[in-house]
């Protein structure tokens, strides 16, 4: 892109710089973004993304270097300051209350003497015009990771801001979301916002944005029209090396004995809100990898509870992991004979923010792995604990500020790297998985994906729910979806297309997809004449 001066430009930095300890995590960054353009920050997990776009929304304060707000130099002290400037930001982890409404959260930032009733008829409003379905009234504590991102989106497009910074928006989106969200940022675009685009989904980049600014280690090392590049030289600019492509071997032509067996698997609503489970059935076993698709909010966190033994089933026998009755055990017991669970939220539910990864280690492993971390007498062997942590670390590159840091401390990518491998050390017979890769950079998404591939053909049974269905596709020897409570059959990989799966996440019965095609290509072939608007 060409430099259009600095009169031309909304938002400039020069020599930003943030240090923390003797990391500098932004190290002189030079960043320009122009009225009305949507320009891509890419990078690796840990490259210093989310700590330049929080000096930028006043979350943090540089520590060199300035920023320049429509050509005049700004301090920007706080969320509420880039505001009134009219910068809007969806944060990659969400700051919304878990007690309060959809509505409540989204009226935090908006003048107190704003009428709740008003600003959730708007956010309705809003959520209609854009494609992103929410209910104003319901609780956020209720909602899916998809359904929070929403009331983000939503909250950020309300304050009608010139700039908004979007990190990983259509992580948790289906493709016919992400298309929705596609032409809200064109329309955007042509109304003169300016858009900063995080994201790690290279193709939606390059069909998307105007220019690119690529940060590694802290540093610019390139600004790039992304339309000029592939998704390989992309990656490669953004990790400084080849990203080896992820390929799925051909599954064993004798697959092994059934270790994950559900029968039958029925849960009322926990919630006004929640999604009740219906007679769902499902068998994977011994190295297969089985790939769940489903439009957020259908009942796949519901789903992954009666798994994981969040959520307890009456019947022992309508869970069966590794071939012993599971539906009556808790989580650590299930962990027991063999199996291993990644949830979808990685802080809070996957890690304790405020412990090391060492602790949030031991919680996960001083069961499964008694004898190696804790003595005879009860008391904690922490060498043992310590270089299992380090041993994960290293294998899965994941990149940290301290030699143990807090979860907290380690960058969303990093620490869904750490969940993983402290998962994958253990080599369960059976792993559960929700959202591998949410916000996770193409070398460490292509890490994960090839390390869940090793474990099923090295003989366990491993389940993936997944909202990227290139993702499924890329891994899975089979797809089901879940709708509405309920899991279709197994397609095997070899006859599932977009267009199949698709049909099945909006709810059409698995035998009427043919049928449902044909007859919406007869209506639209018998409806358009040659020349006439669409």
């Amino acid at each position: 892109m060409q430099d259009r001066g600095n009169d031309a430009l909304l938002l400039e930095t020069r020599g930003l710089t943030k240090v923390f300890g003797e990391l500098k995590a932004c190290n002189e960054v030079d960043l320009k973004i122009a009225p009305g353009e949507i320009h891509a920050l890419l990078g690796e997990n840990g490259a210093g993304k989310s700590t330049l776009v929080k000096m930028l929304f006043g979350v943090l304060d540089p520590t060199e270097g300035g920023i320049y707000w429509k050509g005049e130099p700004v301090r920007i002290g706080s969320p509420g300051e880039a505001r009134r400037h009219g910068i809007g930001m969806v944060f990659q982890h969400f700051s919304l209350f878990e007690a309060l409404t959809a509505s409540e959260n989204i009226a935090l930032v908006f003048d107190e003497k704003t009428p709740i009733s008003q600003i959730a008829e708007r956010a309705r409003a809003v959520s209609v015009e854009y494609g992103l379905p929410l209910d104003p009234h319901a609780m956020v504590g209720d909602l899916s990771v998809g359904e929070r991102q929403r009331i983000e989106i939503i909250r950020c497009l309300l304050q009608k801001p010139d700039l908004i910074i979007l990190d990983e928006p259509t992580s948790v989106l289906t493709p016919q979301e992400a298309n929705r969200m596609f032409d809200t940022l064109e329309r955007l675009k042509a109304e003169g916002t300016s858009i900063l685009y995080i994201s790690h989904r290279l193709d939606e980049v390059k069909r998307l944005c105007d220019t690119a600014t690529v940060l590694r280690h802290g540093k610019v090392v390139a600004h790039c029209d992304p339309r000029q590049e592939t998704a390989t030289t992309l990656a490669n600019l953004m990790v400084g090396s080849d990203v080896e492509a992820v390929k799925r071997q051909a599954s064993a032509a004798t697959p092994g004995p059934p270790l994950i067996e559900i029968s039958n698997l029925e849960r009322p609503p926990a919630t006004p809100f929640s999604i009740p489970l219906r007679g769902i059935d499902l068998t994977v076993r011994g190295g297969e990898l089985l790939g769940i698709a489903g439009v957020a909010g259908n009942g796949q966190g519901e789903f992954f509870e009666a798994v994981s033994g969040e959520w307890r089933q009456e019947r022992a026998d309508t869970i069966r992991l590794n071939g012993r009755n599971c539906g009556h055990k808790n989580i650590s017991d299930r962990r027991m004979v063999g199996a291993a669970f990644v949830p979808e939220e990685r802080l809070g539910h996957g890690a304790a923010p405020a412990l090391p990864l060492s602790d949030n280690l031991l919680l996960s492993r001083h069961t499964t792995d008694r004898r190696a971390m804790v003595g005879p007498l009860g008391f904690v062997r922490m060498g043992a604990v310590k270089e299992a942590t380090q041993r994960i670390i290293r294998e899965m590159d994941v990149r940290k500020s301290g030699e143990d840091p807090e979860a907290a401390a380690l960058s969303g990518g990093n620490l869904q790297k750490f969940l993983i491998g402290r998962e994958l050390d253990r080599e369960p017979m059976v792993l559960v998985v929700d959202q591998p890769t949410w916000g996770v950079d193409a070398g460490a998404a292509a890490r994960i994906r090839k390390a869940l591939i090793d474990l099923a053909r090295a003989g366990s049974a491993v389940l993936v729910i997944s909202q990227d269905l290139d993702e499924l596709f890329e891994i899975s020897d089979a797809i089901a979806v879940m709708h509405d409570g309920r899991l279709s059959s197994p397609l095997p990989i070899a006859e599932a297309s977009f267009e199949k799966i698709g049909l099945l996440m909006g709810g059409a019965e698995p035998g009427h997809q043919a049928h449902a095609h044909a007859e919406a290509h007869a209506n639209t072939e018998g409806s358009h004449e040659p020349g006439a608007p669409i």
